[in-house]
């Protein structure tokens, strides 16, 4: 009878989800504020970051890649978000609304936010990209 042992040294697996903020975007097109003829479309849209890891993580600052519809790209940086840098716990999350104004009916978001960790360790958590787009603009 041969018996096997596992005696390999491998990296504590809780580590892979040490650092792990989810984002969610939902945008909607603000009619009120936006001047078609005038080649000005105003979106909102509320973003909702959630700590999936299992250690709290700050947010210091973000980065946005604005693109339109013409291929224009704008970055936008700054510290925080809506002037806050909120600090999650492991499950919680923060939601936040704010807003872009484009040239074009349509475009995209997308990005990055700057996290400190509990530990001091610098992360960033990606922001998916998605679409701002007047409705019934695409098909």
């Amino acid at each position: 009878m041969t018996r096997t042992h596992n005696n390999d040294i491998r990296p504590d697996m809780s580590d892979d989800k040490k650092y792990e903020i989810t984002v969610s975007a939902s945008p909607r097109f603000l009619a009120d504020q936006s001047n078609p003829e005038d080649s000005h479309f105003v979106f909102a849209y509320t973003i909702t970051i959630r700590n999936a890891g299992n250690i709290a993580a700050q947010l210091v600052s973000r980065h946005w890649i604005i693109t339109d519809a013409d291929e224009e790209v704008q970055e936008v940086r700054g510290l925080g978000v809506v002037g806050q840098q909120p600090l999650l716990q492991p499950g919680e999350r923060f939601e936040y609304t704010s807003g872009c104004a484009l040239p074009t009916p349509v475009g995209t978001m997308r990005g990055s936010y700057q996290m400190v960790a509990e530990d001091g360790t610098h992360f960033d958590a990606m922001i998916p990209e998605f679409t701002l787009a007047v409705p019934h603009v695409l098909h």
